[in-house]
């Protein structure tokens, strides 16, 4: 089953990294979150990706491009006729990566149109490139499976930006709530679609407006309820966040050794 990543958006909100690279491209220890994304769908199986670029999309193919070279040592023999030895093997074998360059300023439901010829008639996941979450992804597909309908998204509850303070009727603070987690539902990615999705897609749409919309009022839309960890990288904040999960060994999206 196919994986699409949306890879392509400016990253305004991330202007200290995004100047330089597309947002998926962010480190977190020294992989793109990007990469930290398609090993998470790669320890359930789902090892085939198209990756849809726009901004510096450049970056994102050379990476790929260049993937085993820049993962592992190598030897170079310098001449007419170059000789590259690598030393060692990567973990991403069999990873197979389509990358498609879907405009610069193409929306989420366009850029997803745009590739369809790369996903062919058949159900797929697609996801955020720059958002992380240990959804159990087995789960979720049977959840889709079992419901029958067009299409499956990942609902999750995000913490709130700001802590949040108890105050009795007399004026009195009770107590504090460091960045709780909200009660209201928001969409997490994380979808699977079938080909019919194509249907309610063109070039322009925004994915999240009315390609969703419509499949709401029709019924062919359902949440799978995830409560668990969910993180989006929106801000260079939330970046060093997930930096420091990952470098303290406490990132709940690590799924693999």
């Amino acid at each position: 089953m196919k994986t699409v990543l949306l890879a392509g958006g400016l990253g305004t909100r991330m202007r200290e990294e995004t100047e330089f690279r597309p947002k998926p491209m962010v480190l977190i220890g020294n992989k793109p979150v990007l990469w930290h994304i398609m090993r998470n769908y790669a320890q359930y199986g789902f090892k085939e990706f198209v990756v849809c670029t726009g901004y510096k999309g450049e970056l994102i193919r050379q990476y790929f491009r260049d993937f085993v070279s820049l993962n592992i040592d190598f030897t170079i023999e310098v001449g007419q006729d170059p000789k590259l030895t690598n030393h060692g093997q990567i973990n991403e074998s069999g990873w197979k990566i389509t990358v498609a360059d879907t405009g610069l300023e193409t929306m989420t439901g366009g850029r997803l149109f745009k590739v369809r010829n790369y996903i062919g008639k058949e159900t797929f996941m697609c996801t955020y490139g720059d958002g992380l979450s240990n959804v159990d992804l087995i789960k979720l597909l049977e959840f889709h499976k079992k419901h029958k309908k067009i299409a499956t998204m990942t609902a999750v509850r995000p913490n709130s930006r700001f802590g949040i303070v108890d105050i009795t009727s007399e004026g009195i603070v009770s107590g504090f709530h460091e960045k709780p987690q909200t009660s209201s539902w928001v969409n997490g990615g994380f979808f699977i679609f079938e080909p019919a999705i194509f249907d309610y897609l063109d070039e322009t749409c925004i994915l999240e407006h009315e390609p969703l919309n419509k499949l709401a009022r029709e019924g062919q839309l359902v949440a799978f309820q995830h409560s668990d960890f969910w993180q989006p990288m929106d801000t260079y904040r939330e970046s060093m966040m997930l930096n420091e999960m990952w470098e303290t060994g406490s990132a709940p999206w690590k799924n693999w050794e």
